[in-house]
C-alpha cells in the first residue's frame, strides 16, 4: 500500500502533467488558428508553450494527433457553450430571440473567447480526412442544434415559407464562420458585428412584410406618405 507522501507526490505529478498537456493544447490552438494546418510546426507550438519540442511526443504521438485534439475541442466547446446559452433563456423565449442568442454565442465564442474554435473553423477544410472524422461528428451535433432552432421558428410561423431550411441553416452558419477569416478589433467592435449579424439573420429568416421587406411592416393605422408629383 503506498504511503501518504507517495500518494501526494503521485497526485502532484499527475496534476503537473495535466497542466503541461493543457498548455501544449492551448499553444497548438493559438498557432493553428493563425498559421493553418500546413503552417503549424511543432517547434512553433513548443515555443508558444515554453517547452522543448520533443516533450510534446510524451503527450501526443504525432503532430496530427495534437491537431485532431484541437479541432475536436474547438467544436465540442462551442457546442457546450451554445447549450449553456440556450438553457439560460426563459422557457417561453421567442424562437427568433433564441436564434439571436445563438448568433451572439457563436460569434463571441469563435472570435473572442476560444482559439480552439477559431482554429477548428479556419481549418475544417484543410485537415486530412483522418483528422476530420472526429471533428465532423461533433460538428454534426452542433448543426443539429441550429436545425432545431430553425424548426422551432418554422413551427411558430416565424420562418419565411419560401426558404429551404437546410440551405438557410448552412448559409447562416457559413456567414458566421466566415467572420473568423475577416474580423479583427481594428475593423470595428465585436458588439457591432454581433448586432449586424443578428439583424441580417432575423430579417433574412423572418416573414416578409406587406411592403416586401422582412421585418419592416408599417405600424398599424399609419398610412404611407403620398409622393409629391414633380413640378412641370
Amino acid at each position: 500500500m503506498p504511503r501518504k507522501g507517495e500518494v501526494r507526490a503521485s497526485e502532484e505529478a499527475g496534476s503537473k502533467s495535466a497542466r503541461t498537456r493543457e498548455r501544449i493544447l492551448d499553444a497548438a490552438a493559438h498557432v493553428l488558428s493563425r498559421k493553418g494546418y500546413a503552417g503549424t510546426r511543432l517547434s512553433d507550438v513548443a515555443d508558444q508553450a515554453e517547452i522543448q519540442a520533443p516533450a510534446i511526443y510524451y503527450y501526443f504521438p504525432s503532430r496530427d494527433d495534437l491537431i485532431e485534439e484541437v479541432m475536436w475541442s474547438g467544436i465540442a466547446h462551442m457546442r457546450e457553450h451554445m447549450t449553456r446559452t440556450l438553457a439560460a433563456l426563459p422557457t417561453d423565449a421567442d424562437p427568433l430571440d433564441r436564434i439571436d442568442a445563438a448568433v451572439e454565442a457563436h460569434l463571441r465564442y469563435a472570435l473572442e473567447i476560444s482559439d480552439y474554435t477559431t482554429a477548428s473553423i479556419r481549418n475544417a477544410g484543410q485537415v486530412p480526412e483522418g483528422i476530420a472524422i472526429r471533428y465532423a461528428a461533433e460538428a454534426s451535433q452542433y448543426g443539429d442544434m441550429w436545425r432545431k432552432l430553425l424548426q422551432d421558428a418554422a413551427s411558430a410561423g416565424l420562418l419565411r415559407p419560401d426558404l429551404d431550411p437546410l440551405a438557410a441553416r448552412m448559409m447562416v452558419l457559413g456567414a458566421l464562420n466566415w467572420a473568423a477569416e475577416w474580423w479583427n478589433p481594428r475593423r470595428g467592435s465585436l458588439d457591432t458585428v454581433v448586432r449586424t449579424a443578428q439583424s441580417l439573420v432575423r430579417h433574412g429568416l423572418g416573414p416578409l412584410a406587406a411592403g416586401g421587406d422582412a421585418g419592416t411592416a408599417r405600424p398599424a393605422g399609419r398610412r404611407p406618405r403620398a409622393r409629391r408629383r414633380p413640378a412641370d
